[in-house]
């Protein structure tokens, strides 16, 4: 993680089943917060955790896990999303995606929402992130 600030970390089985489990781990996390873009944040997170589920090496395991870390400072949401990775795949934009296509469009969504995105490869695995910022 790194951004300070750690409001909490969960993790999740790589199934489809997850997602709505992951949403309210993180709606939970923000009540308090009063965070500007928390609509935002849950629908990035959506993207992120359902990309790892379909794309990485965690969802293709049948104990694959997916870990969510939800960090806040300064006004500054930070979400990580962290998989197995994949060797075949790196997340990357797909080329022509606009709000009007049919699919593709996870990480187009969080390239236009967030105010910060990447990925980078840890010891844990692959960690795809995204960060909102309030102010």
């Amino acid at each position: 993680m790194r951004a300070l600030g750690l409001l909490g970390q969960v993790e999740v089985p790589a199934q489809i089943a997850a997602v709505p489990r992951a949403r309210h781990y993180v709606r939970d996390l923000l009540k308090g917060l009063d965070h500007p873009h928390t609509d935002d944040a849950l629908l990035l997170l959506t993207e992120l955790v359902t990309n790892a589920i379909r794309h990485s090496d965690s969802g293709r395991s049948s104990d694959g896990r997916i870990i969510i870390a939800v960090a806040h400072h300064n006004g500054t949401l930070h979400v990580d999303v962290v998989d197995a990775g994949s060797t075949g795949q790196r997340p990357s934009l797909r080329a022509g995606v606009s709000p009007d296509s049919g699919g593709g469009r996870g990480l187009w969504l969080v390239q236009e929402l967030s105010s910060a995105w990447g990925w980078y490869e840890a010891l844990t695995g692959r960690v795809v992130w995204f960060q909102l910022n309030g102010k």
